[in-house]
C-alpha cells in the first residue's frame, strides 16, 4: 500500500497487515467492500475510517472485560515507515497476538446461517431450539457458536463447543466463550439504548504473553449484524447498517456472484457510505468528522 515502507504480512478483503517490529503489527483498514465473497471494484468512502474509529471506541469501552491488542491509532505513534498522512484514521498499531484457531461468534437473534439450520432441522449448531421460532426472533439467551475456517473456500464452518475444546483446550475454550458472551451483552445493551439491535457478531481473540486479548475489529458493521430497532419485525429480515444497499442492488442483476464484480452505481456507493457513517455516529455519539482523516 502506498505510504507504507514496512514488511507486508498479509492482505485480506478489507485489511492490509504489516510487521511494525517489536512484536507489533500495523493494521490498515481500506475502503474495500466485499459482497457475496467478491471484492467490489469501487471503494466505499470513509468505510476504513468508520471501521477503525468504531473498533477503537469498543476496545476502550470493553477494556474492563478483556484487554485489547490495540496500542494506538495516532499517526504520530506509528513506526517510521508508516506515518504517511494518507493513513490517518485508518491505521491501528497493535500488539502481535497468537490468534485462536476459532472464531468467537455470539448470536442474540435467529438469522443468517443459524436461521437456515433451524428452519431445516429445528437446531442451531446442532443444539435443539424451542419450536415455533421465526426468522429474526430474539433467542432466549445469547448463544456462543464458534466456527473455524473451512478447508475449501472463504466460508466459515460452524463447529460445536466440544470441537472448540479439542482445538484450544477446555480452559481456553471456556474463557473465550465467557468473554465473548460478556462482550456481546455489553455491546448489545449499549446499542439498544441507541436504537440499534446487534443481532450477532464475531470476535477475534488471541494470546499475548499468555494473556487473552481482543483483536482485529470489534462490533463493527462488517463483523456484526446491526438492525434498526424500529424496523425489527420477527418473521422478516430487517435492513442492516452496512452493505445492504450493495447487496440489494446486486440481487437485481443477472450476476453469478463470481469475479469480476459488476460496477456499482454512484448512488449505491453513496448510500452505503452513509450507512456506515450513521452506524458509527449513532453508536458512539461522536461525529466521524472529528476522527482523523487524510
Amino acid at each position: 500500500m502506498a505510504g507504507i515502507s514496512l514488511p507486508h504480512v498479509v492482505s485480506g478483503k478489507v485489511r492490509d497487515i504489516y510487521d511494525a517490529g517489536d512484536d507489533r503489527l500495523l493494521l490498515v483498514t481500506s475502503d474495500r467492500l466485499s459482497a457475496f465473497d467478491v471484492v467490489m471494484a469501487e471503494p466505499i468512502p470513509d468505510k476504513g475510517r468508520v471501521l477503525t474509529a468504531m473498533s477503537a471506541f469498543w476496545f476502550d469501552h470493553l477494556a474492563d472485560i478483556v484487554p485489547g491488542h490495540l496500542i494506538s491509532t495516532d499517526l504520530e505513534d506509528m513506526p517510521e515507515g508508516a506515518q504517511d498522512p494518507s493513513l490517518a484514521g485508518r491505521a491501528m498499531l497493535c500488539r502481535r497476538a497468537d490468534m485462536l484457531p476459532i472464531e468467537c461468534i455470539v448470536r442474540g437473534y435467529l438469522t443468517g446461517s443459524a436461521w437456515k439450520e433451524y428452519a431445516a432441522s429445528g437446531t442451531m449448531h446442532g443444539t435443539p431450539l424451542p419450536a415455533g421460532l421465526q426468522r429474526s426472533d430474539r433467542l432466549p439467551e445469547p448463544v456462543f457458536t464458534p466456527s473455524i475456517k473451512a478447508d475449501v473456500g472463504d466460508h466459515d464452518e460452524n463447529v460445536s463447543f466440544e470441537k472448540a475444546v479439542e482445538l484450544v483446550g477446555a480452559d481456553l475454550a471456556e474463557r473465550a466463550r465467557d468473554v465473548s458472551l460478556q462482550l456481546y451483552r455489553r455491546g448489545a445493551e449499549w446499542a439498544a439504548e441507541r436504537g440499534i439491535i446487534i443481532a450477532d457478531t464475531k470476535f477475534e481473540l488471541g494470546l499475548v504473553e499468555g494473556e487473552l486479548v481482543l483483536a482485529d475489529e470489534v462490533l463493527t458493521p462488517d463483523s456484526s449484524r446491526f438492525w434498526p430497532a424500529d424496523s425489527w419485525v420477527p418473521g422478516t429480515t430487517p435492513p442492516s447498517f452496512d452493505k445492504q444497499p450493495v447487496r440489494d442492488y446486486l440481487e437485481t442483476l443477472d450476476w453469478d456472484k463470481t469475479p469480476p464484480p459488476p460496477a456499482l452505481p454512484a448512488e449505491v456507493v453513496r448510500a452505503t457510505s452513509a450507512r456506515y457513517r450513521e452506524a458509527y455516529e449513532r453508536l458512539t455519539g461522536l461525529s466521524l468528522d472529528a476522527w482523523p482523516s487524510p
